[in-house]
């Protein structure tokens, strides 16, 4: 099984995803045929959102508690 992660577009009353063109070459898959889907919503993960944020320090730490 091949896997991606895809985010959702709404299409009239419904959510849409794409299948990406090398899943796609990968799997030969052609129009019109059936595909299975797993559906499974990600968990948000903020890591690496914010570029220029410094890691907290074990006094940052101290210092917020207290304040």
């Amino acid at each position: 099984m091949t896997e991606t992660i895809q985010q959702t577009k709404k299409i009239g009353g419904s959510l849409m995803v794409r299948i990406p063109k090398e899943l796609v070459t990968l799997q030969g898959i052609r129009e019109g045929e059936y595909v299975q889907i797993s559906v499974q919503k990600m968990r948000k993960d903020h890591f690496g959102t914010i570029p220029k944020l410094i890691p907290f320090t074990k006094e940052d730490r101290l210092h917020s508690k207290h304040e």
